[in-house]
């Protein structure tokens, strides 16, 4: 981390190539807002405190559910050293209270635990 800069693209662009195949698929949320032509601020993202990652992780569903597949929706916010904000943070838990996979990951290992229902 030259100059005090963080590296949060480098882990998150590890997270994604590492975990965004096979069972899981990991896009990038960019979130913020800029002025258009008229001076008007326009907001892009999903939501405040939405989470940098976003996606699905496909879980097999028991037999009793006739064996069918679906697609858990999943949220991970990359940090490198800073913290999640309360915005963040309250992302995750009405992520996690819906029945997704949320959570806060500064390596792919951490991102891993989150996509494992393990965090």
């Amino acid at each position: 981390m030259a100059g005090g800069r963080s590296n949060e693209h480098v882990v998150q662009n590890s997270i994604r190539l590492a975990l965004g195949c096979g069972a899981a698929r990991l896009f990038r949320n960019n979130t913020g807002a800029l002025k258009d032509h008229s001076g008007r601020l326009v907001r892009y993202g999903l939501c405040t405190g939405s989470s940098d990652l976003i996606g699905w992780h496909t879980v097999n569903i028991t037999p009793d559910m006739v064996g069918q597949s679906v697609a858990v929706f999943v949220a991970i916010e990359v940090k490198d050293r800073a913290r999640a904000t309360p915005e963040q943070l309250r992302f995750i838990e009405v992520v996690r209270a819906a029945g997704g996979l949320a959570g806060v990951a500064r390596t792919v290992d951490q991102a891993r635990a989150i996509l494992d229902g393990r965090a």
